[in-house]
């Protein structure tokens, strides 16, 4: 494994975005968190918010809250905090754009459709209804983590968690994207307990057993499905020994380690399960780019566990 890592490291410095490698380099190197940010400011954008096919698959220039979530998870990944300038105009874009009746942020925009994108990311209407708390309930917690607890943008974030928790306990059923915007809102309730004790009516413990009760039901058991196309994994779902599925799935991620050992190239990384089927000069640029963040997130989860 470590002889795929060297060469992923080294593919990755030839090939990837300066994002992915200051991030790798960050994971694995001991390299600079402000180097990252220097990178993630590129496509932030004067409203705070970031644009610029940050995600890959839409490519549009101007703020979208999807863009800024993404952008969000690496902050998150870095330990950012509310005093960095990037987290501060971040948190004012978010305020700006919040819908405080849904407790959501748009999450297609019109502007996508005028640019290179995939064919999910088009925007029609009545969109929304496809995509629910996905992002909105991670962007909720992120107002929370890096406002002061008593101002304006923690109320607003608030707010959204109300609701996102709301559908949560009432549905039976949810995406996997959407799924994992509720698992990343977890981790950062941990550190919020008694304020979500007093803000929300459901107990945070029920909460977390709701999210892992739809999280089971997304992952897919029959191993031989697999190499199928876009198929939700189990470690899509379960990112460390210490998630609460893993006892559950143990089998299965030893599998899924062993699946993704397996399916790496002689450079060490992974190729994407899933095309745009239009843009034909775009796309190989839009997999270019996620095959970058693919071998990052992967051997940050293989490293997690041992693997790497």
């Amino acid at each position: 494994m470590t002889h795929s890592f060297q060469k992923a490291g080294a593919w990755i410095k030839r090939n990837a975005r300066p994002l992915e490698v200051a991030r790798w380099e960050y994971i694995f190197e001991g390299g600079s968190r402000d180097h990252v940010i220097r990178y993630l400011a590129a496509y932030q954008n004067e409203d705070g918010g970031f644009g610029h096919g940050i995600e890959p698959d839409f490519w549009q220039p101007s703020s979208s809250p999807m863009a800024t979530w993404t952008a969000g998870q690496m902050l998150m990944e870095i330990g950012a905090n509310e005093n960095e300038e990037i987290i501060g105009k971040m948190t004012n874009y978010l305020v700006n754009t919040a819908n405080n009746e849904t407790g959501m942020w748009p999450s297609v925009l019109p502007e996508n459709n005028q640019y290179p994108h995939a064919p999910w990311w088009h925007w029609k209407e009545g969109v929304q209804e496809n995509w629910m708390f996905n992002p909105g309930v991670e962007l909720a917690a992120f107002l929370v983590q890096w406002s002061p607890v008593h101002h304006e943008s923690a109320q607003i974030g608030w707010n959204s968690i109300e609701k996102a928790v709301e559908r949560l306990m009432n549905t039976s059923e949810m995406d996997s994207h959407e799924v994992n915007n509720y698992q990343q809102f977890l981790k950062i309730m941990q550190t919020h307990k008694e304020m979500f004790r007093t803000k929300i009516d459901y107990e945070l413990a029920a909460v977390s057993d709701k999210i892992m009760s739809l999280a089971a039901k997304c992952i897919e058991r029959d191993v031989s499905k697999w190499s199928a196309g876009y198929i939700v994994l189990p470690l899509d779902i379960i990112d460390s020994p210490e998630h609460p599925l893993y006892p559950e799935f143990k089998d299965l991620v030893e599998q899924n380690l062993n699946f993704f050992m397996e399916a790496a190239s002689d450079e060490g990384i992974w190729d994407i399960p899933w095309n745009w089927g239009s843009y034909p000069e775009e796309f190989p640029i839009a997999r270019r780019y996620w095959q970058g963040i693919l071998a990052v997130n992967r051997y940050k989860i293989l490293q997690t566990f041992g693997y790497a």
